[in-house]
């Protein structure tokens, strides 16, 4: 039923027992047909979503195999079977000892995921506050600009930012990669969205009236008001920044990696041992999958709130 219908009992109420089963009636038809919120698919959308699921899996799956097996039978057998040989535990453990910090390079992408999902949901939810409830001169027009930006490739800007944290002193450091990303054109589009319709203007108004400052009716009202699509744009950009590979491997180079720029190292100059590689990949992979498995709900959530009002 959707939200703006009236339920059963009050139609029974207001209009009798004969027009409550009529329309009860009229709403199991519709949800037979498949219309309303309540629609479930059929045997051939489960299919869809079955095959959806396997062509979405199968990359990950394939780097799993790959990651059981040896050299040689990957020479031999470039597409291997669907079934998992058993050096998995042996091709990890030549990961750890291949001579690479695996450990600093995974803590290096955890600090910089984690500032950087922060930094991006504040700000972002800042400006999504800002451009969305508060009129100010040129709003719309800085706005626009915001999500032009998004039009830019990041490798146009790669250029005259390693000069400027050349200049900075910061080359090496996960600060080089934490600075730059601290605030997202996308996150800005998105918070603004959800904000001006989540977020009445009557909320903003009793803060106000209450004495609340224009920060503290953003910290109490909004950032609160604002948590599901928070919730989602933190989970994609830790996945982004986690994954980030171009960035890092320029500026960061191999003497202070992060994960993605130090499973690099794992290949060699004449060989490519992908048993080893796609293990290194399984081990980098494993922390996201934990990470969707506890916050998939909160994920679905963000993004149903987000895509539906009223």
């Amino acid at each position: 039923m959707s939200r703006n219908e009236p339920s059963l009992a009050m139609i029974e109420q207001t209009a009798g027992k004969r027009a409550a089963r009529a329309a009860a009636r009229r709403r199991a038809k519709g949800a037979h047909r498949g219309f309303g919120p309540d629609r479930r698919p059929g045997p051939v959308g489960y299919l869809f979503l079955i095959a959806a699921v396997l062509i979405s899996a199968y990359p990950l799956y394939f780097a799993f195999l790959l990651a059981t097996s040896n050299a040689a039978e990957i020479a031999k057998h470039p597409i291997p079977s669907l079934i998992p040989k058993s050096e998995l535990v042996d091709n990890i453990t030549r990961v750890i000892n291949s001579g690479i910090d695996l450990w600093g390079a995974f803590f290096n992408s955890l600090i910089v995921s984690g500032v950087v999902s922060l930094s991006v949901v504040f700000f972002s939810t800042l400006a999504g506050y800002a451009f969305s409830k508060l009129r100010f001169r040129g709003r719309d027009g800085l706005l626009t600009f915001v999500i032009a930006t998004m039009a830019v490739p990041a490798q146009l800007g790669v250029v005259p930012l390693f000069i400027v944290m050349a200049k900075l002193g910061w080359t090496g450091e996960l600060i080089a990669v934490i600075v730059p990303a601290m605030v997202s054109a996308f996150g800005v589009f998105w918070m603004t969205q959800y904000i001006r319709d989540a977020l009445p203007y009557e909320l903003i108004e009793a803060a106000r009236v209450d004495g609340a400052s224009m920060f503290r009716t953003f910290w109490s009202v909004a950032l609160p008001a604002a948590r599901p699509a928070a919730s989602m744009l933190a989970l994609f950009t830790f996945v982004g920044s986690w994954t980030n590979f171009f960035w890092p491997f320029i500026v960061l180079g191999a003497k202070n990696p992060t994960l993605p720029v130090a499973l690099q190292l794992l290949q060699a100059s004449y060989f490519k041992d992908y048993s080893l590689i796609m293990a290194g990949v399984v081990v980098a992979t494993v922390p996201l999958l934990i990470l969707f498995v506890f916050a998939g709900r909160q994920l679905v959530s963000g993004i149903m709130q987000g895509a539906v009002k009223g």
